[in-house]
């Protein structure tokens, strides 16, 4: 968007603002770089519309600032009810082209195949979004048709991990990601090999292990591979890039080398992700990132939890999703985990909240449960992760509009 009003204004003479993405710590710490002259009318130029939230974000940035809002121009409308939503706003929008206008053209160039355009209209149409009261009268979005994982998984552009995930978890029929928060390696593996069946993530925290070894991780990935389950070593780096590159590349874990996921803190910034990213990309490993914590008094809210959504749409080809307490975007690319999970709610005495499958799957719009100690704290281990599997799934399919026997 940026070059493209750049030309806009150069051609036609006309002064320019540009709006950061976040304010800088230096300088004069706006958001909105220019000058500005209160009263005046802006014209946003954007390069892509889906849902038409970047638009309104600019639009509310620019009128705090005293400028007027009336219409927008986009290059491509992706039809997924984003002018509905801005007109709703008081904002006209000008698109030069929409998607279905591309694959008609390209269709009859014979650049797209007639299946690949009626699978991608069929998506435009069951991903349309639309305003939905939430707690009041502020507007949130969401979509009126839920994908399943299995459509999900197909998604093109689609992060590898994503989709190996979403697959495994439409074929074994489970959402749920046990979190092994065990100190004996042998008791690590036991886990992996009772209940690999009945998960689609194992999570593990490796510095708690009184006797890791590579060896260890290396059967761990024997079992992933068996039972077909992801591993996810719950690290929750924090720290500048070029430490957090070494942290996960090298040390005495080599968390890069068995773990197929990552997780990050936003707190240091985009760095954290740049450095991950070095190390996984080329791996094609997978991050999430921290947005939300189920912790009594957690400060991963609001804006945080508003700044994590941009980082990871930012560093799409390495970021798949994140540990949120509920859905925080509504794009079916990114995958929401959940921890602070049991059958029975309430919390303990450290500050952490319980929440139940149902609420967790069914009200907050996310798509896997994390559970430890509801699992870990039962005598049959493997008749509880069953419990949980099952209802978290059939939460899941209730959320689609499908009774679980269907």
């Amino acid at each position: 968007a940026l070059p493209l009003a750049t030309i806009i204004c150069s051609e036609h003479q006309i002064p320019m603002l540009i709006r950061r993405k976040e304010a800088k710590d230096y300088g004069t710490k706006r958001l909105v770089e220019g000058t500005i002259n209160p009263g005046e009318t802006c014209l946003i130029i954007e390069d892509v519309v889906t849902s038409g939230s970047s638009v309104l974000e600019t639009a509310e940035v620019l009128q705090k600032e005293g400028l007027k809002v009336t219409d927008a121009v986009v290059l491509l409308d992706r039809e997924q009810g984003g002018k509905a939503r801005l007109e709703e706003h008081g904002i006209r929008l000008h698109s030069v082209c929409t998607l279905s206008g591309v694959l008609e053209i390209l269709q009859q160039q014979g650049e797209v195949a007639v299946e690949m355009v009626e699978k991608v209209k069929e998506f435009i149409q069951g991903s349309v979004f639309e305003p939905v009261a939430q707690n009041g009268p502020a507007p949130t979005k969401r979509l009126c048709k839920e994908l399943s994982f299995g459509a999900r998984a197909g998604l093109p552009g689609l992060h590898p991990t994503a989709a190996r995930l979403l697959t495994l978890m439409e074929k074994k029929q489970t959402n749920l990601c046990l979190s092994a928060d065990v100190t004996s390696s042998k008791e690590l593996l036991q886990l992996a090999a009772t209940l690999g069946p009945s998960i689609c993530i194992l999570k593990t925290h490796v510095d708690i292990l009184n006797d890791f070894t590579q060896e260890v991780v290396k059967q761990l990935r024997t079992l992933a591979d068996q039972h077909e389950f992801l591993i996810f070593e719950d690290r929750k780096f924090a720290d500048i890039g070029n430490t957090v590159k070494h942290q996960y590349e090298g040390g005495v874990f080599k968390i890069a080398s068995w773990s197929d996921v990552v997780n990050a803190h936003v707190v240091p910034g985009s760095g954290v992700v740049k450095g991950l990213k070095e190390v996984g990309l080329p791996l094609q490993r997978g991050c999430l990132l921290v947005a939300q914590m189920s912790s009594q008094g957690s400060l991963a809210t609001g804006e945080y939890t508003k700044a994590a959504v941009q980082m990871a749409e930012d560093n799409s080809d390495f970021v798949f999703g994140f540990i949120s307490g509920s859905r925080v975007t509504n794009k079916p690319e990114f995958l929401h985990l959940t921890p602070g999970v049991q059958l029975q709610t309430g919390g303990d005495n450290l500050g952490q909240k319980y929440l139940s499958p149902k609420e967790v799957i069914g009200e907050k719009g996310s798509d896997i449960i994390i559970v430890g100690r509801g699992i870990l704290s039962a005598s049959d281990r493997l008749q509880e992760a069953e419990k949980y599997r099952k209802a978290a799934w059939e939460s899941y399919m209730s959320r689609l509009g499908v009774h679980a026997e269907d």
